[in-house]
């Protein structure tokens, strides 16, 4: 009985799918013509195709061409001799797995802060002026109530924050808070940028309104235009 078609499962498995089953079939072709300058010849033309076939590899291929070579050597099984341009592509290298890389493993004791902030306070505890200490205190203070209204709505006490300095430093940094309510020393990063960003955004706009009106009175009427005169309007009758 003559089989009429065949089924996917019967087929050879499709070692690059975004080239297709076809794509696949060229290359065995390629491979088993006994002339090795014709083989080469098949395989350019055939690279050409590939690059039509797949629009994202061919963007890619400035950058990489010899991407394309090792897709057809994979293709091939690595079982292929051509003149290639490029350096035959070894099995173990492309198909080498990453080392694994290790999550670190560290304790924060206080999250909403992160582990950036110890490591501050760390390098600010050994300054040994003491108003570069201070400015380094004052520095942490803002951004430690920075980062903790990025992740919550409720405002954080000074005296927090003086008490947190104190206690990831193990006592070494230490500033009055009465003098950080008095001078607002903690205050919000970026906050004050934002007030700077919309006044210059009001001055803008007070000063577009007043070339708007500038520009109206110039076409007269304050700003109202003129109707146009319409010869087909009906005069009224005495």
């Amino acid at each position: 009985m003559k089989q009429i078609g065949e089924y996917n499962t019967q087929r050879p498995h499709i070692i690059l799918k975004e080239y297709g089953r076809n794509v696949q079939k060229l290359v065995e072709y390629i491979r088993n013509m006994p002339d090795k300058e014709k083989r080469t010849e098949m395989a350019f033309t055939l690279i050409e195709l590939m690059k039509q076939l797949t629009p994202s590899v061919k963007e890619a291929t400035p950058e990489n061409p010899q991407r394309m070579w090792d897709d057809l050597y994979i293709i091939a099984d690595f079982n292929i001799d051509l003149n290639n341009p490029f350096p035959v592509p070894q099995r173990d290298i492309l198909f080498k797995k990453p080392k694994r890389m290790g999550y670190p493993q560290s304790n924060i004791r206080f999250k909403h802060y992160g582990k950036n902030i110890e490591r501050l306070i760390s390098e600010a505890v050994k300054l040994e002026n003491p108003q570069e200490k201070e400015d380094a205190i004052i520095y942490l203070g803002k951004l430690m109530k920075t980062f903790y209204g990025n992740w919550n709505k409720e405002t954080l006490d000074d005296s927090v924050i003086v008490n947190d300095i104190k206690s990831l430093s193990k006592g070494a940094l230490s500033v009055s808070l009465d003098k950080v309510r008095e001078e607002n020393l903690f205050e919000q990063l970026y906050r004050g940028e934002k007030r700077k960003l919309g006044q210059q955004d009001g001055e803008r706009g007070e000063r577009g309104d007043r070339g708007d009106r500038n520009r109206g009175d110039r076409n007269g009427g304050g700003g109202h235009r003129k109707r146009p005169f319409n010869k087909n309007k009906r005069r009224r009758r005495d």
